[in-house]
């Protein structure tokens, strides 16, 4: 019953939202794409959903082909959520969305689709932020984040942006230089600026 109104809510409500916006759908997850992007929403079932509790995640990705010729992989139309490059609970770009939602019997329907489908207008929103290649690469090295961290440098030395790519190097050195791990990921940042022919700043 609960698992019912999961799929009625998504059949109905979030496809038609976001058809609206320009989304397509494909099982659990819509696709937007762009020139050089793809936009992704993917409603994720929670794996400890019960008869009477049917919990689920909304991901929002963005995938972007020059990232993924980057990392030297093969270009796809339709990616899995793992395949993104821009990768966040909803609840991590929306401040008013939980990170998780739920559906039990006492769960008022109308109240958590108003609260859903309020949180992917303001996803979207983000998302329309986000035009490029570089966006995602912004977002991360403005962390600072390690993610994408190798491909972040690929692409600001790619593009000749020593000065953001010495930046980005500086802030994740402040902010993990005393791990353990730091040196196995000081050696591969030191090979990719070696690659383009700029000076690498030790610790």
């Amino acid at each position: 019953m609960l698992q019912q109104l999961f799929s009625d809510m998504i059949k109905q409500d979030v496809k038609l939202f976001l058809s609206k916006c320009g989304f397509t759908q494909k099982s659990l997850n819509f696709y937007k794409k762009t020139e050089s992007l793809i936009y992704m929403f993917n409603f994720q079932k929670s794996s400890g959903n019960s008869a009477d509790n049917v919990m689920f995640y909304v991901n929002c990705s963005i995938y972007a082909a020059q990232l993924a010729q980057i990392q030297s992989r093969e270009i796809v139309t339709a990616p899995k959520e793992a395949e993104c490059h821009f990768r966040a609970r909803i609840g991590e770009i929306v401040e008013s969305v939980p990170d998780r939602f739920s559906i039990t019997l006492d769960t008022n329907m109308d109240d958590l689709r108003k609260t859903l489908l309020s949180g992917l207008e303001e996803a979207i929103h983000f998302f329309d932020t986000m035009t490029s290649s570089r966006s995602i690469v912004d977002y991360y090295t403005s962390g600072p984040f390690l993610h994408l961290s190798e491909e972040n440098f690929h692409l600001l030395l790619q593009s000749n942006d020593v000065a953001a790519a010495k930046n980005y190097l500086k802030a994740l050195q402040e902010k993990y230089g005393t791990e353990k791990r730091w040196p196995i990921l000081e050696n591969k940042y030191n090979a990719i600026f070696i690659k383009y022919g700029v000076e690498f700043d030790k610790l």
